[in-house]
Formats: C-alpha cells, sequence, structure tokens
C-alpha cells in the first residue's frame, strides 16, 4: 500500500500526510492562516505564556538565583528564557502602572487648573485689548508700576499671587531668565508673538540650541498650563530608560564577579532579577488600584525584600559565602540606586521636559 506523503511549507521537507506535524520542524501539517492563527502565533512568539512560565514564576518569586544558575549550567529548556519573562512581567507592570501614571497627571492638571483661576481672577479684562504693539506696552507699563508698588510697601510681596509668580533662573545656571507669569499670560492674551514674549522671558538670539528649546517648553507651559503632560511623557520613557539599565547592572555585576563567567552570565542574572522586581511592583500596583493608600511600613518591606532578594539570588548565583555577598551585594545597591538610577532619571526629566 502506498503511503501518501505531502510537504512541509515551513522547512520543504516530505512526510506522511496523517502526520498533523511535521516530524522535522513541528510546524503543522495543515496551517490556514486565520486572524486566530495571526493573533495566537504573535502571543506565543513574543510572550511565551505556556506551562513554562507557569514552572518558572514561583522559583523566580522564592529561590533566588536559582533561575539564573539552572540556564548558565545549560537546563535552558526547563525554563522560560530570562529575556521572554522579563518582557512579558515588565508589559504587565507598565500596563497596570499606566492606570497610576494617567491619573497622577489628572491630579496635577486639575490643581493647577484649580490655582490658576484662583490667582488670575482679573485676565478677563484684557480679554478684548487690541492685539498690537500699544496694547502690550500698555500691560508691560501696568506691571511696571505694580513692581513700584510692591517695592514701596514692604509688608507686600514682590510676585503676589493675584499678579502671578515670579520666575528667576539661578546666577549660575546655564539658561538665564527673569519674568512675571502675570505679565507673560498677558502678553499671550493680547497675541503677542512667541519671539517677543520670548524676549521679555530674557532668550538671546545668540543663545544656543539647547537653551532655546528650555524657552520654547517654558512657553508652551505657561500656554497649556499642563504639568500633567510632562509627567506623562517621563512615565513614558521609563521602559525604554528600564531595558537600557539592564546591561548597566549587569556591567556592576561584572566589576564586582570579574572571574566568575562572561558577561552574558551576569545579565542572564539581571534579567532575572528585574523580572523579580517588575513581578513585585505589579503586584504593589494591583495593592495601590484596590486599597488606594498602601502604608509606609509595606513599602518599607518592599524596599527590604528587595535587597534580600539581591542579596540571597548573588550568594546562590556566584556561590560564595554570606558576609562577601552581603557586603557586594550592599555596593551594587549603593551604586545602582544612589548614583546610576538618579542620574538616570535626571536624564529622562530632561528629555520629557524638552521634548514633551
Amino acid at each position: 500500500m502506498q503511503r501518501s506523503l505531502t510537504d512541509c511549507q515551513n522547512c520543504s521537507q516530505r512526510f506522511e500526510a496523517h502526520y498533523p506535524f511535521c516530524p522535522y520542524c513541528g510546524m503543522k501539517s495543515k496551517a490556514e492562516l486565520t486572524l486566530g492563527v495571526l493573533f495566537n502565533n504573535t502571543i506565543s512568539n513574543y510572550f511565551s505564556v505556556d506551562a513554562r512560565f507557569f514552572k518558572s514564576f514561583i522559583p523566580l518569586m522564592f529561590r533566588p538565583g536559582y533561575l539564573a544558575k539552572q540556564f548558565v549550567e545549560g537546563r535552558r529548556l526547563l525554563y522560560l528564557h530570562p529575556a521572554q519573562i522579563y518582557l512579558f512581567i515588565s508589559v504587565v507592570f507598565f500596563f497596570l502602572f499606566s492606570f497610576i501614571s494617567r491619573k497622577q497627571a489628572e491630579t496635577f492638571d486639575s490643581a493647577l487648573k484649580h490655582d490658576i483661576e484662583q490667582s488670575h481672577i482679573f485676565l478677563d479684562s484684557i480679554k478684548q485689548k487690541k492685539k498690537d504693539s500699544l496694547a502690550i506696552t500698555s500691560i508691560n507699563q501696568q506691571v511696571k508700576e505694580y513692581d513700584s508698588k510692591s517695592v514701596n510697601n514692604e509688608k507686600q510681596p514682590k510676585a503676589q499671587i493675584g499678579m502671578g509668580r515670579h520666575y528667576q533662573s539661578n546666577p549660575n545656571s546655564a539658561v538665564k531668565f527673569d519674568f512675571n507669569e502675570f505679565e507673560i499670560d498677558s502678553m499671550i492674551q493680547v497675541g503677542a508673538s512667541d519671539q517677543e514674549i520670548y524676549r521679555k522671558m530674557g532668550m538671546k538670539d545668540d543663545d544656543s540650541y539647547v537653551v532655546k528649546r528650555v524657552f520654547k517648553q517654558i512657553l508652551k507651559f505657561l500656554k497649556s498650563k499642563s504639568v500633567g503632560s510632562i509627567l506623562q511623557a517621563f512615565y513614558d520613557s521609563i521602559p525604554l530608560a528600564m531595558f537600557i539599565l539592564l546591561p548597566i547592572f549587569a556591567l556592576i555585576l561584572k566589576l564586582f564577579y570579574f572571574r566568575k563567567g562572561r558577561f552574558a552570565y551576569h545579565l542572564v542574572f539581571t534579567f532575572y532579577f528585574f523580572a523579580f522586581l517588575f513581578a513585585l511592583f505589579s503586584l504593589l500596583v494591583i495593592a495601590n488600584l484596590i486599597w488606594k493608600n498602601i502604608p509606609g511600613w509595606i513599602m518599607a518591606l518592599v524596599m527590604l525584600s528587595s535587597f534580600i532578594y539581591l542579596f540571597l539570588g548573588v550568594k546562590h548565583f556566584y556561590k560564595q559565602g554570606y558576609l562577601r555577598s552581603f557586603i557586594k551585594s550592599s555596593a551594587v545597591t549603593f551604586l545602582f540606586l544612589l548614583i546610576v538610577l538618579p542620574f538616570s532619571f535626571a536624564i529622562m526629566g530632561l528629555v520629557a521636559f524638552l521634548f514633551y
């Protein structure tokens, strides 16, 4: 009896037609492309939420350093790949965190708008002024007269709430500005050009691109009165920043454990450690969404548990004594939290401000 053969669409190998899968590459023999198949392949390829994830999650949370040790020793199919588990858990965390970040941005904007409504009670009186240079000159004169009266009255501060806040840069700052918020708002109301406003704020024609960009963003903020957009831009940059911080953390481990394997070994440990942190923070976010206000002692416990996890993880992974592991994990924590992380967040904040 002649056997019926078919060719695999994936690897082109010939096998018996009654096989549901190709014996050479594992491809389904009759794989019709439907929307469900396309969606399922996307999820499985990028997140691989299968039995290995649930088999990996318990040791990830409760056996520090175990998964990393298993992976570098060659047992790489029993548990989920370190990059895959990091990607999946981090996506879950940032999805949950988006609810909190969006709410915080809205809260900041609402508070700012309320402050503006209370402090600028008389701005409506100038909305109908002519949008020309004479109107701008008149408003500037009013502000100067108010400032002179404020100087004569020692009990009345110069930057009274009703006249807007006064912004002045540090003398040692690279960006020099000195302006009153009410004056700038008034110029915006009468339709002054951005260049006129920039000059009033203190920008010069020969300033660098970065300095001019700062003035542009300050004016953009004064026009929109939105702190939330800057805050949201900062939050949106965190996933990329954390992914960049991964190799930096692995490099710090390499410096302290120089003879304990190649850089890839330290990177494997870092992937699993960061996956644990994101899983822990995800539980914290869920608790915050349910109970709103989390007690401070719980936050302190989370921070302490993170350090204990790192300490036990490096001890198990690098096979060193308790004292040496404690000293090195403390040094790694100090370098990362007090030097690398603040510097990275400062860069993120600057980028968020300049390009939001």
